[in-house]
């Protein structure tokens, strides 16, 4: 482990100026740059994700943004975050800490987490959970393994080393967050089978439908996905019931990237019952031009875009509905839900499809990845302590 570096110059201040605030937003491209494995994310996405003017989740939280300095040198961030929609669903005191980016120091690791931890002290809170960025619902976990693999959207990046500096400072590992590298080749394709080889709409399901993504009623589609995804995540570690506003800012986001074959809805009976969503991955198309492109970069993208030239791409919010789960039917609808993606997906560009994330503790979707993808390839991990010190 790194030894810490001398404290003396080391300073952490909360971000109250436009300018730091830019600064926050635009940090990991700035202290990780030529670390192996790291590629900048677009200074555009993280500013929808992080801007107080444009995250969705500054609605119904209380969040205080820091950066560390040495000198005139930023080292480090943290957000401290007080989710009163999560606080008041756990029914306990609990607020996040996220945004964790920092040159991999011990001195600097921990007074980013102690200065969240005072301030999260200072709100009423007893214990501190994180990294999320900014939500639950958004960035989860720091990266454990994997920096060497390519990265995906909206699945954070860190250094070997954050991971251990963290623990130093008194957090212990909560849960972990496993993804899963499903190679689309045609052996693979052949591998993944449902079950009895049903098929749905066919004799024992029968009373089971598709419904397709349709752009023009993507809005009214979007909040079927939110009641269904509230529903069958409810019970899950760290879940926060996502907003309506919520899911409006993402599908806005998301909207450009999103085909009617990157949307899988089940129905029994005309009735939504389970659910998986695709996103191509922004970095096969964003992932050389730097974080903030140039004018002929955003040309370039604009053109890769129109041209859908993705080739791996993520499958989320894959769920079942609460009254299913444990039944015979609830137990095939995850398996048939990623068939039917596997059967458009061949009129797609995509090599591979990342699947996750996939909480370490839930047996069943645990399972059902590995039974064709043995090993995870990328593992994030959750992390709690007190606020006391």
């Amino acid at each position: 482990m790194t030894s810490p570096a001398p404290q003396d110059d080391l300073v952490v201040r909360p971000v109250t100026t436009r300018a730091h605030l830019k600064l926050f937003i635009t940090l990991p491209r700035r202290i990780y740059a030529g670390m192996p494995g790291f590629v900048p994310p677009l200074d555009m996405e993280q500013n929808d994700l992080l801007n107080p003017k444009k995250a969705a989740i500054f609605r119904h939280a209380s969040i205080r943004y820091f950066l560390a300095w040495r000198g005139d040198t930023p080292v480090g961030r943290i957000a401290a975050i007080v989710d009163h929609r999560a606080i008041e669903f756990w029914g306990e005191k609990t607020g996040s800490f996220g945004a964790l980016d920092a040159v991999p120091e011990a001195s600097v690791v921990a007074a980013l987490l102690s200065a969240a931890r005072n301030w999260l002290r200072l709100q009423g809170m007893d214990r501190v959970r994180g990294p999320v960025t900014l939500s639950g619902n958004g960035e989860s976990g720091l990266m454990i393994e994997g920096q060497d693999q390519p990265l995906m959207i909206a699945m954070p990046w860190h250094p070997k080393l954050l991971g251990q500096l963290v623990e130093g400072a008194g957090y212990e590992r909560s849960e972990d967050l496993l993804s899963y590298r499903f190679d689309l080749t045609e052996q693979n394709r052949a591998n993944f089978r449902v079950p009895g080889d049903l098929k749905i709409g066919e004799g024992r399901l029968g009373s089971i439908s598709v419904t397709r993504l349709s752009k023009k009623q993507i809005a009214a589609q979007g909040e079927v996905l939110r009641t269904l995804y509230n529903d069958a995540w409810s019970g899950k570690y760290n879940f926060v019931p996502l907003q309506d506003y919520e899911m409006k800012a993402m599908i806005n986001q998301l909207k450009p990237l999103l085909r009617p074959e990157h949307y899988v809805q089940i129905d029994q009976d005309g009735e939504p019952v389970a659910m998986a969503l695709v996103v191509p991955n922004l970095y096969d198309i964003a992932g050389d031009l730097g974080g903030d492109p140039t004018p002929l970069g955003w040309i370039k993208l604009a053109a890769r875009l129109g041209l859908h030239r993705f080739h791996s791409a993520r499958v989320i919010l894959l769920g079942v509905t609460r009254k299913l789960q444990g039944t015979m039917l609830g137990s095939l609808l995850p398996s048939l839900a990623i068939s039917e993606l596997l059967r458009r997906g061949r009129s797609l560009p995509y090599s591979w499809v990342e699947l996750g994330w996939i909480q370490e503790s839930d047996t069943r979707m645990k399972n059902l990845a590995e039974a064709v993808v043995p090993h995870p390839y990328k593992r994030y991990r959750l992390y709690e302590r007190s606020v006391q010190d």
